[in-house]
């Protein structure tokens, strides 16, 4: 699935001199040259490249590697505090050779990631089928049963593309949304390939009516939503921190009335993933407002619930995430109320 932001904001790119266009064009180029290499080689060769580089970015960026490694410290100190995940993560939390261990996978997920962007078109319902096992297949048989309005929430984790791609070999099309990228042509290229898996991406500055209106037409739609890229999410715990999620899948799921489920694909080695989906359940009695808050507060656990199971996948962890970790405090950052017009 595409990556989602606020539905309701775009931000148009600045306008660029010849010598920024031309440096652009060649970044682009080489962007796109690099992932139809990735498309092209044998899949157990793509694999063994990604882990070169993944091993190489960890040796060689070490502003990116202590960032990391503070998120995921946090990650792993909470899940031994609340006995989360498994006995193999948690140790990582008292010992710090364990935690290097995982801050090198983290950089080689990071790399895989791309290996599976790049072959996305290779990645057939029946490819999808063969490759991943679904550890919750009552939860799956409800909410993919038949084609209908859901949300369907995906992470930054594991294999970003697979919820997607799940969801189109049950439901067929699904629209998302996509923040607009500072290269174009990079931006098109991905608008391209994602829509070879039956994903239809749309840009943020008309996200928000053509979500409602694909919803009220009784289609599923899907967003992204563990990172807020525009400061206008929802505050919420999260591993014991206070940090801001994209108010977007909530605030469609009170708008339409469509149910919201969040799901996460983890690699369980080359080319083998595990899916989980949970549901969001939507409480009755309560204002607009605080069912919206009361949702993204059990998005969030479910959250820390998926990403517990193999923290080192969280491409999150690369990113700002909690405002104490930067030096500042989540009031510092910029806050609104998500809205999302009507269609």
């Amino acid at each position: 699935m595409a990556r989602s932001a606020s539905p309701a904001v775009a931000h148009k790119p600045a306008r660029r001199g010849p010598r920024r266009r031309l440096a652009d064009e060649f970044t682009a180029a080489a962007a796109i040259l690099g992932l139809k290499l990735l498309y092209l080689l044998p899949e157990r060769a793509a694999w063994h490249l990604a882990n070169f580089a993944g091993n190489l970015s960890y040796r060689l960026s070490r502003g990116r590697r202590d960032h990391a490694r503070r998120n995921l410290r946090r990650v792993v100190e909470w899940m031994a505090a609340n006995g989360a995940g498994d006995e193999y993560h948690r140790a990582a939390a008292t010992d710090p050779r364990r935690l290097e261990a995982l801050l090198r996978e983290a950089f080689r997920n990071h790399a895989q990631y791309y290996v599976e962007l790049a072959r996305a078109p290779r990645f057939t319902p029946d490819f999808v089928q063969a490759r991943m096992l679904v550890e919750t297949p009552a939860e799956v048989r409800e909410w993919f049963g038949k084609r209908r309005a859901m949300i369907l929430v995906g992470l930054h984790f594991g294999a970003i593309e697979f919820p997607g791609l799940f969801a189109v070999s049950h439901l067929g099309r699904i629209v998302a949304p996509m923040e607009t990228m500072a290269n174009a042509r990079i931006q098109r290229y991905l608008f391209s390939v994602r829509a070879t898996i039956g994903v239809r991406i749309i840009g943020l500055d008309e996200a928000g009516p053509d979500l409602i209106a694909t919803l009220r037409r009784d289609e599923p739609v899907g967003l992204v939503a563990d990172r807020d890229l525009t400061g206008g999410g929802i505050e919420v715990d999260l591993f014991g921190a206070k940090t801001k999620i994209p108010a977007g899948p909530v605030v469609l799921a009170v708008e339409s009335g469509a149910p919201m489920c969040v799901a996460a694909v983890r690699r369980d080695g080359p080319g083998r993933y595990l899916g989980k989906l949970y549901g969001v359940s939507v409480p009755e009695a309560a204002s607009r407002r605080e069912r919206s808050r009361m949702m993204v507060r059990e998005e969030a656990r479910l959250f820390e619930r998926l990403i517990s199971d193999a923290p080192e996948q969280w491409l999150a962890l690369f990113h700002p995430v909690w405002p104490d970790l930067e030096g500042t405090s989540p009031a510092d950052r910029p806050a609104g109320d998500f809205v999302v017009p009507h269609a």
